[in-house]
């Protein structure tokens, strides 16, 4: 299932595109909305455990790492233009 999120802060990402031997950089600005299917998991830091997510996009490319503190979900939000 694809949800349509938009980032709170800026990220730096790593991004694995189709194609491409090496991961590359990304930063996801402030704002940004991006439509993308959702794989959560849990990281254990030195303050507690961390929500984190991989996004699966429409083009392929697979962002890892990203908190889900720094998206928000946008599905069912008044307003959102389709």
């Amino acid at each position: 299932m694809c949800h349509q999120i938009e980032f709170c802060w800026a990220v730096f990402a790593d991004v694995e595109r189709p194609g491409y031997a090496l991961v590359q950089r990304m930063i996801i600005k402030f704002g940004e909305r991006l439509t993308a299917r959702i794989q959560p998991y849990v990281v254990e830091s030195a303050c507690g455990p961390v929500e984190m997510a991989n996004l699966y996009l429409e083009d392929g490319a697979i962002v890892t790492g990203v908190r889900y503190a720094a998206f928000r979900f946008l599905d069912g939000v008044k307003g959102l233009k389709e």
